[in-house]
């Protein structure tokens, strides 16, 4: 009897078992579908912002003589750069809530390559092929380490993803691995603060750690706003929950404070360190909230988390060799250069610079090799005449101009 039963259990279980494995690839589908469009959405977001700060620049760089210190807000470049700048955060602030953390925060690489591509196809300066690949050599090379980065990052980024609503987002909030993890950010970030502000240690590394801090809590906060708006509108209110003014608070403060570090930043170091070395230190940090906060690696096998961590190796190493090659700002130096000046004639073949002697003499701009110039280029001296005292109520002159010739 129990032997007849078994082939018609084994039916009825056999499209229980098929329903059940079919499951697993439609999620996994899903969750895929979910990464590709946060993955667009950012990268989307990025590149625009990124012609939209070229474009203000350009609209700021046109009008650097006009009297008017405002008359950017008449142009219509400045205003479509502002608009496409709203969108592309706009793109940027969705994108947190399709893809897990760990996955959207790198591709932040590819304002670096926008921003590369459009300072090479708009740069105004001619330059030889053979000149122009020496000088843009190191900028082709991190462009594609950039991409394969990028390709790596969205190809085996982690598939975790949880609906933001209230409960799962202060469930994470009090977990043990979060709290260790603030922990320890609070006590590193108060120390990088004594050091910067009591002892004075501007360097680089320390200001952008504590961008990189603040950063990583803004990121966090971040998703789970967008994560949270994107579920009310699914149908599940989720706005009228404490915990989701609480982290609109917690956004908006360390977005500020972060703002101001990497203005302090900006006015000592720059630009090409910042965006290299905060890129790097902002992506770490940004990486570990993520994983503690939404456990965005677990689950996941070993060869995707290495994958994944050679992708970010990739598109750090990009970053560096693109940043590196912009042009530094040249130090004041204390000499004319005639080739410098548009317009100017220059006073010998090679445009050699013109430069005050540092010795006691009273000529200026003494070309070397005075010898072998024409006599209107010999500096002309004004000797000094001890002063010879008369009778009183004459009084003599305190020099007096002698005839100046070669031969003197």
């Amino acid at each position: 009897m129990e032997g007849g039963n078994s082939p018609s259990l084994q039916l009825q279980q056999l499209p229980l078992a098929t329903a059940a494995v079919s499951v697993q690839p439609h999620t996994d589908s899903f969750s895929y579908k979910e990464n590709l469009i946060g993955a667009l959405l950012a990268i989307f977001g990025h590149l625009v912002s990124s012609i939209a700060l070229n474009l203000q620049k350009y609209s700021h760089i046109r009008l650097a003589g006009s009297k008017d210190p405002r008359a950017y807000f008449r142009t219509k470049t400045w205003w479509s750069g502002l608009l496409l700048l709203v969108l592309g955060e706009l793109g940027v602030f969705s994108s947190y809530a399709f893809a897990p953390l760990s996955l959207i925060v790198p591709l932040s690489a590819v304002s670096v390559v926008a921003s590369a591509i459009i300072g090479i196809i708009f740069i105004k300066e001619k330059w030889k092929p053979k000149e122009f690949l020496r000088r843009y050599v190191l900028s082709f090379v991190g462009c594609g380490l950039a991409v394969v980065g990028t390709y790596l990052l969205v190809t085996f980024g982690p598939n975790s993803h949880e609906k933001m609503t209230a409960e799962n987002i202060t469930r994470h909030l009090v977990s043990w691995p979060f709290l260790l993890y603030m922990l320890v950010e609070i006590i590193v970030f108060c120390l990088l603060l004594y050091f910067y502000k009591e002892r004075n240690a501007n360097y680089i590394v320390i200001i952008l750690l504590l961008v990189a801090l603040l950063g990583s809590m803004t990121v966090v906060t971040v998703k789970a706003v967008a994560g949270m708006i994107l579920v009310s509108i699914q149908g599940t209110l989720q706005l009228d929950s404490p915990i989701f003014y609480i982290m609109v608070v917690c956004m908006i403060a360390t977005a500020v404070y972060q703002a101001t570090f990497l203005a302090q930043a900006s006015q000592l170091y720059d630009s090409a360190q910042i965006s290299s070395i905060g890129y790097i230190l902002s992506t770490t940090a940004a990486i570990s909230a993520g994983a503690t906060f939404y456990l965005d690696f677990m689950g996941e096998d070993v060869l995707h988390i290495c994958m994944f961590a050679l992708g970010c190796l990739i598109a750090f190493l990009g970053v560096f060799l693109i940043t590196r090659n912009r042009k530094k700002p040249v130090p004041f130096e204390p000499y004319i250069s005639m080739d410098a000046m548009p317009g100017m004639q220059n006073m010998h073949d090679k445009g050699i610079a013109v430069q005050p002697e540092l010795k006691a003499s009273f000529s200026y701009g003494a070309l070397e090799n005075n010898d072998s110039m024409p006599e209107i280029y010999t500096p002309a001296t004004l000797p000094i005449v001890q002063e010879q005292h008369g009778p009183r109520g004459a009084s003599a002159p305190p020099y007096r101009v002698l005839e100046h010739s070669k031969k003197e």
